[in-house]
């Protein structure tokens, strides 16, 4: 199904393919970040916000937002002839998280995006990760006009586990993201080769 999605044919011509989830909160830039690195069109599940919603979504910093993800997004990067990642994009609203479960099954790792004005938003990713040993990387999307903080600082900040990484990035350029896919998959890479070799190893 997911090869038919990708280039109609409904033949799978990749030889390995990962799957990576890219989460955080509300408005924190998922969708763009998806929409930058895919090269293939994205399968996007966005719909208006309502007036409805805008009583349970909070939207305080994003106030111009006027879409939502409702279920995911989807794309695909090539890494080289053979290796393809999958990326699902979550949706960062509490009442669509159910579909996280769904979602995380078989994944590689993640890359949680944070945003340095609602730090808070993207706790819910990264205690999500922690607690279920999927390697993470947080990702802040510098925004324009936001106050810029050191890796080190973002780090503190979320007490993130030692060794998990924290970059910089922005969500709307193409080899900023790539580098952000880049860092997780070594890292994942590291995480996996020291959870099979046992407790003695820990990935650096």
């Amino acid at each position: 199904m997911v090869s038919q999605i990708l280039d109609g044919t409904g033949e799978d011509s990749t030889a390995l393919a990962l799957k990576i989830l890219v989460a955080g909160g509300f408005g924190v830039g998922k969708t763009t970040l998806v929409g930058a690195v895919s090269e293939i069109r994205p399968l996007r599940t966005e719909e208006q916000l309502s007036k409805v919603g805008r009583t349970v979504d909070d939207t305080e910093g994003v106030d111009r937002k006027t879409t939502t993800t409702v279920a995911m997004d989807f794309g695909r990067i090539t890494i080289r002839s053979g290796l393809s990642l999958y990326l699902f994009g979550t949706p960062g609203q509490d009442r669509f998280w159910f579909l996280w479960d769904e979602l995380s099954q078989g994944a590689l790792g993640a890359v949680v995006l944070a945003d340095t004005r609602r730090l808070c938003d993207c706790f819910p990713a990264v205690d999500y990760f922690e607690h279920r040993r999927i390697p993470f990387v947080v990702a802040v999307n510098c925004f324009p006009g936001a106050r810029t903080f050191a890796a080190e600082d973002v780090s503190r900040a979320l007490d993130v586990d030692e060794g998990t990484p924290v970059v910089l990035c922005d969500a709307r350029e193409r080899d900023s993201g790539k580098e952000v896919l880049v860092r997780l998959v070594e890292y994942a890479g590291r995480f996996h080769t020291a959870r099979i070799l046992g407790p003695a190893e820990e990935p650096r």
